[in-house]
């Protein structure tokens, strides 16, 4: 743990309260296109049409726009408009979509495989680096997804489990990791095979228990004891998921 969470030091507020506008915007771009099926090529709104619609200044969506062509999601031609570029880089939903076949589960645990890896890390780092605020943030979203399983809301489940993973990945301080924590999370809500949004599943209880097991190692600032949490929660949570998948699947 580190000196100024052991003086009780405050330290910053949890990313969410703390991002720039023009980053959640670029987010958002990201989403539409994703959501519009708009592939490398074709042609996006205007900035004017897009601060319309995502209700943003139009030198917010600039900015955001600015961050987008950087990492090569976006291209801008002046005088033409804007475009969906070439490179949507390795988690480009368009490219993955594909891949998630209702029979297959092959690509399911490749994707948890890869979430065990970053959220071990995570964990292990938010260990020795989360500020008390990140700590009272993780504590209630493990708290929130306790709610929602004991109330039968699936809804309050759902956003206290994602705000929990990425309350843990926000307090590593590694935006790198929780840009792809968050990319992954995205991709498994978004896969019609995986599906189960809205379903407090058979694997709720023990996921309320497990999620404490990891806070209380980030917590105590353990990082091997919130590293194996994680990965224990992450085995638990994919054998729930094939369980659910084979049983809508092959009945």
């Amino acid at each position: 743990m580190d000196e100024s969470r052991a003086a009780g030091e405050p330290g910053p507020p949890p990313e969410a309260a703390y991002r720039p506008g023009y980053e959640r915007v670029a987010e958002q771009i990201l989403q539409l296109i994703a959501e519009s099926q708009l592939q490398a090529g074709d042609r996006m709104p205007t900035e004017n049409e897009l601060a319309t619609r995502l209700g943003a200044s139009r030198t917010v969506v600039r900015e955001a726009i600015k961050i987008l062509s950087a990492i090569g999601r976006v291209r801008a031609q002046k005088g033409r408009g804007l475009y969906v570029a070439d490179d949507e880089g390795m988690l480009g939903s368009a490219r993955w979509s594909g891949l998630f076949l209702p029979t297959d589960l092959d690509h399911v645990y490749m994707l948890f495989e890869f979430r065990r890896v970053q959220e071990m890390t995570a964990s292990r780092l938010a260990a020795t680096r989360a500020t008390p605020v990140e700590l009272r943030s993780i504590e209630a979203a493990a708290e929130t997804c306790r709610q929602g399983h004991l109330t039968g809301e699936a809804a309050l489940f759902d956003r206290g489990d994602e705000d929990f993973h990425l309350g843990i990945a926000a307090a590593s301080h590694n935006q790198f990791l929780l840009a792809a924590v968050r990319e992954v999370r995205r991709l498994q809500h978004q896969s019609s095979t995986i599906g189960l949004h809205g379903t407090v599943g058979g694997h709720a209880a023990e996921a309320v228990e497990e999620h404490a097991a990891i806070y209380e190692a980030i917590r105590d600032g353990d990082p091997e004891a919130a590293a194996q949490a994680a990965a224990v929660h992450l085995d638990n949570t994919l054998e729930d998921y094939r369980r659910e998948i084979q049983r809508r699947v092959f009945g």
